[in-house]
């Protein structure tokens, strides 16, 4: 019985990543040009004689506000000398980050062919969690510091579901949602469906822009919290269709559902089980579903009403 155990599991394994395969598109001949500055070693490398050069480079890095006096005051400073020393060890060169960025621009442009590419701007923020990718038309800054892995020591104060999001490998994941969301068409959403349709729409994109990464590093969750919300994909359905949840304007709903939390609120005892956000992988199903059934581009799936996504999507929750 172990036997052909294992070998259903092997079965199983190697169908989902055949599938997966299958969907994945070839961007090989894809063109994307772009240049990558590194303004945080420019910055904290710089002297009376080379900050004017720096200046020049990186005009909108220096505002009015910042002196050549409070610049330097902020070079010498002992925690920013740390922290950009800290940053230079995990960031010497950008090999694996410029690989990840041009698979990232080229399956962008391969959905849209004008996208052009920005121009990709290192810097440190002491730790921005909330600012830690910028995208700004022709401009990208990436603040590297808050990218230094889960287990640093930087982040010991962070909750465990944040700090499951400060690795390199959640660069293009923020990277992509900063472009995804310079490209979704702005909108009130009332309802708790028509959020996480919404939700769904920009997790739908994210996945095809980026392939290759895994579902939980997309979601931010533990691989423990990615099979949670797998496993239990129907009992949440039914929770939301039972609770005459879907067509609710609760605006709590969206602390329970939608924000960024260590768990989702059911106000039961297994929530601490639950990853948060279940509402926006749930809605994340709902649009794929509508794309499996409906022939539409990513174009048009960002024009089209929640409710016709619902109405289209014959969603069915994996039992």
């Amino acid at each position: 019985m172990r036997f052909y155990f294992a070998l259903l599991m092997v079965l199983i394994l190697f169908f989902s990543c055949s599938n997966k395969n299958e969907s994945q598109i070839d961007v090989s001949n894809i063109k994307v040009d772009y240049t990558t500055k590194r303004f945080d070693i420019d910055f904290y490398s710089a002297n009376e004689e080379t900050l004017i050069d720096v200046k020049e480079e990186y005009p909108y890095l220096f505002p009015e506000s910042l002196s050549d006096s409070l610049a330097f005051s902020k070079i010498n400073d002992e925690q920013e000398r740390e922290l950009f020393s800290e940053s230079q060890l995990f960031y010497k060169n950008l090999d694996n980050l410029e690989k990840d960025l041009t698979s990232l621009f080229k399956h962008v442009k391969y959905y849209y062919p004008t996208f052009k590419s920005p121009k990709v701007i290192t810097m440190l923020s002491n730790i921005d969690y909330d600012n830690r990718v910028i995208y700004a038309d022709s401009l990208l800054l990436i603040s590297l510091d808050a990218y230094l892995g889960k287990n640093h020591r930087y982040y010991n104060d962070f909750p465990d579901y944040i700090k499951e999001t400060n690795t390199e490998k959640h660069i293009s994941i923020d990277v992509a949602n900063a472009l995804i969301d310079a490209q979704m068409p702005s909108t009130i959403q009332r309802r708790f469906v028509d959020k996480i349709i919404d939700k769904g729409k920009k997790a739908y994109l994210l996945d095809m822009y980026l392939p290759n990464v895994s579902d939980a590093v997309k979601m931010g969750y533990t691989p423990e919290k990615l099979n949670w919300a797998k496993t239990n994909e129907e009992q949440v359905w039914m929770y939301f269709i039972e609770k005459n949840l879907l067509f609710n304007t609760n605006a709590k709903l969206n602390q329970r559902f939608i924000e960024n939390a260590p768990f989702s609120k059911f106000y039961t005892a297994e929530d601490k089980f639950t990853p948060g956000r279940i509402g926006v992988w749930l809605g994340w199903q709902i649009v794929a579903s509508y794309m499996q059934h409906n022939d539409v581009s990513l174009q048009e799936l960002l024009k089209k009403d929640p409710d016709e996504i619902f109405n289209k999507s014959k969603y069915k929750p994996k039992k």
